[in-house]
């Protein structure tokens, strides 16, 4: 019990320290809003482009093991088609859900500002 607390209390210190440190780095980032604007608006644009592909790409192998596990568990019992022919569209519904939530943030980071620049 008392090697758990030595553990915990030094993973309390580290996080402290982490904290510390990054509070006194963070004004050293600081910059103009005005000059880096509309760079912050291209990367914004570039970065929600690339999640859409990634979002695009996992959903799709995803739905493609799906789709194989459905057919192999109808292909080895013929009377659960109607059990799994439910599981899977809902399965199916909520992978393609993920992407659509990646699409939203994606039209809003291209459409608005980001950042309020």
């Amino acid at each position: 019990m008392e090697a758990f607390s030595v553990k915990r209390s030094r993973a309390l210190q580290f996080g402290m320290f982490a904290v510390m440190v990054l509070g006194f780095a963070s004004p050293v980032f600081a910059q103009e809003a005005s000059a880096s604007a509309t760079a912050v608006a291209q990367w914004s644009i570039i970065t929600a482009g690339f999640a859409l592909g990634i979002a695009a790409a996992g959903a799709a192998i995803g739905q493609g093991k799906a789709v194989a596990s459905a057919s192999e568990a109808i292909a080895r019992n013929p009377g659960a088609v109607g059990e799994i022919r439910g599981a899977l569209i809902l399965g199916l519904v909520l992978i393609e859900s993920l992407v659509i939530y990646v699409l939203l943030i994606s039209l809003i980071l291209f459409f608005l500002k980001p950042f309020g620049g």
